[in-house]
């Protein structure tokens, strides 16, 4: 009888054990799904991802943010599960990515819109931008069609009827100045701004700032701002209305990431929520 006592306490004890690790590894379940990864690539994205990540915590929510050094691996990280979202870019950039990788990214809520405009070390009008001089723009067809649409704006080209921002260098149908496109990646246009013989340099605040420029500085920047633009906050097709994508629009566009935007980036970026 007491072998049998020993058996049945023995039992008991194991069932117990094992009751006690499928909870532990509930709760260890239930703490990972209260985590959601963002991808972003620079200042101010990650900023703003890292004010909306403080007002998570209030609520048992932790959002990571995963940093990248291009303008792909944030893109590369949602597409692949290896993150659940990504705050680094716009709509046309985006719907790029899909095409040329099969991706099913979608755009979950605009957060804010760049002052982009075109930046001259040489000149201080339009007038004086000189015949046969160079003009940077980006290399990607999604920024490059919103560059010539600037340029457009100002009179210095004009681009075939209704095209708009999806401008290629081949809708430019009279350029009276006859400037030469030079093509740049978005990441090193900052550098195009010394080149000699560039009279026009295009673009964004958060690359222009490393060589100390803001849009204030910019000879002209974007009078008719087209949403499409605007930097959204990116996940996918499969996770788009899951419970840590609505938590993680909740805190993007939360009061304390609108104050953040307009207390601290008044200069160059406008909120869009």
């Amino acid at each position: 009888m007491k072998k049998i006592g020993l058996g049945v306490v023995a039992l008991v004890a194991m069932v117990t054990l094992a009751a006690c690790g499928a909870k532990d590894k509930e709760a260890g379940n239930a703490k990972e799904d209260k985590v959601i990864t963002v991808a972003g690539q620079a200042a101010p994205m990650t900023d703003v991802v890292k004010v909306a990540a403080e007002v998570a915590k209030k609520d048992g929510w932790e959002i990571k943010l995963v940093q990248v050094n291009d303008n792909v691996a944030y893109n590369d990280m949602v597409a692949s599960k290896e993150a659940d979202a990504s705050f680094a870019q716009h709509v046309p950039f985006m719907e790029k990515y899909n095409s040329e990788k099969a991706a099913n990214l979608v755009a979950i809520q605009p957060i804010y819109d760049a002052k982009v405009g075109f930046y001259s070390k040489d000149y201080q009008s339009v007038d004086e931008i000189p015949e046969n001089s160079k003009v940077a723009i980006p290399n990607d067809a999604s920024n490059e069609g919103r560059a010539l649409a600037i340029l457009a704006e100002q009179g210095l080209i004009t681009l075939t009827e209704g095209v708009g921002t999806n401008a290629t260098t081949k809708d430019v149908i009279e350029n009276p100045k006859n400037l030469e496109w030079l093509a740049v990646d978005l990441l090193n246009l900052a550098e195009a701004y010394s080149e000699p013989g560039v009279s026009l340099v295009y673009n964004y605040p958060t690359y222009i700032s490393k060589i100390g420029l803001k849009p204030t500085d910019a000879l002209f920047l974007e009078e008719n701002i087209d949403d499409r633009f605007s930097i959204q906050l990116v996940a996918r097709e499969d996770n788009k209305d899951s419970e840590k994508i609505k938590a993680l629009h909740k805190y993007m566009t939360s009061d304390e990431v609108r104050t953040f935007l307009e207390e601290e980036h008044s200069d160059t970026l406008v909120p869009s929520f």
